[in-house]
């Protein structure tokens, strides 16, 4: 009797021992199936992310293709143009009193000729007083006789199509600008006539920045600027100053004093070298 008794248990332990390795053995399964489920996918992503990544290289090649005429020749005008600051000594600029005691000569020079010229004048009968503001000329931007806003050489050209190396922040980015290399204090022209549209004296990136308005829908943007002459409303004969470079931005430390130098038609950024004449 005894003897039936640990048979009965000997094979209840082998039953669940039997039963135990089992289960064990289905969740091994399930979990090589599940294993394996996850790297087919892995798969797949890695597949589609390569065929995502191959179709934009294409889009942006194809891209680069039909844009290499044209920047092939805007590189042949910065290239040409900064051979010419190769050899050149970098020019002595004036320094900020330079500038103020030259600004004195002349308003003094001014003052003179307006006395002289009181004293030479016959008495006239005295004018009606008028309130009507001189009229300024319209603006009509004339692309053909652009001028340079700075003789220097271009740092970095114009590019929404490709990334343009930044030094100073060690990244490469899109360049909606001119970045033109030039000494402390020079002087910075205005590209042709306009109207001062906006100063903004302390933009984080580009600091004492002016906008001029040019005509047809064009605009004219200079930055990193001190000493600026002018304000809002006043009209730009070109060639006249818009300012005098200062020390750049943080953004452009590395760059050293340069002119950041904008063209925006309709809102919208443009290539200034489609403008710029070849001196």
């Amino acid at each position: 009797m005894k003897n039936d008794k640990k048979s009965v248990t000997f094979f209840k332990q082998k039953s669940y021992l039997l039963a135990a390795g089992l289960m064990l053995a289905a969740v091994l399964g399930m979990t090589g199936v599940y294993v394996a489920q996850q790297g087919a996918e892995k798969q797949e992503e890695a597949k589609l992310e390569s065929q995502v990544k191959e179709q934009l290289q294409q889009q942006h090649d194809q891209l680069a293709e039909k844009e290499a005429p044209k920047t092939a020749a805007v590189d042949r005008v910065i290239r040409s143009h900064n051979d010419d600051f190769l050899d050149e000594p970098a020019a002595i600029s004036p320094s900020n009193d330079t500038l103020a005691d030259k600004e004195e000569e002349e308003k003094d020079a001014e003052e003179q000729e307006s006395e002289d010229g009181k004293e030479e004048q016959p008495q006239q009968e005295p004018v009606a007083e008028t309130s009507a503001t001189p009229k300024q000329p319209e603006l009509h931007f004339d692309a053909a006789n652009m001028g340079w806003p700075l003789q220097g050489k271009v740092l970095m050209s114009f590019n929404k199509e490709q990334t343009v190396y930044f030094e100073t922040l060690n990244q490469f980015k899109i360049n909606d600008a001119l970045i033109i290399q030039g000494e402390l204090n020079a002087k910075v022209s205005s590209v042709a006539d306009g109207v001062v549209s906006n100063i903004e004296y302390d933009n984080e990136e580009t600091g004492c920045t002016v906008t001029i308005d040019l005509g047809d829908g064009y605009s004219a943007v200079y930055g990193q600027l001190q000493s600026v002459p002018l304000s809002a409303g006043d009209y730009v004969e070109a060639g006249a100053a818009v300012g005098y470079l200062s020390n750049p931005t943080k953004y452009y430390g590395n760059e050293g004093p340069n002119l950041f130098f904008q063209m925006i038609k309709d809102n919208e950024t443009i290539d200034p070298m489609e403008f710029l004449q070849q001196e």
